[in-house]
């Protein structure tokens, strides 16, 4: 697990990347991965819930995991990286 520093420098090093590399608003695809776990889903789906998200889930081959492409318009990189922290709260979710 990355310590606090290591993350606040991922999320500024994404932060200068985003927006050197895209126009604001724009289209941002997250991907997930999450145990098989429907209330875990479930609490990803509810994060971008109203946003006008598009949320494709894919199970793995075994069906222990799911993954969860998600595309929805978002006004800033501030906004993209407050989606990856809040969905980083749910327990056992892996960011790609």
């Amino acid at each position: 697990m990355a310590t606090h520093k290591n993350s606040d420098e991922f999320y500024k090093k994404l932060k200068e990347q985003l927006a050197d590399t895209s126009s604001w608003p724009s289209k941002y695809m997250y991907k997930f991965i999450v145990p098989s776990d429907q209330s875990k889903i479930d609490q990803i789906e509810n994060i971008f819930d109203g946003t006008g998200a598009v949320i494709n889930t894919k199970a793995s081959s075994k069906g222990t995991y799911t993954s969860l492409s998600i595309v929805v318009n978002m006004p800033s990189p501030d906004a993209v990286i407050a989606k990856y922290k809040e969905v980083g709260k749910v327990e056992g979710v892996i960011s790609l």
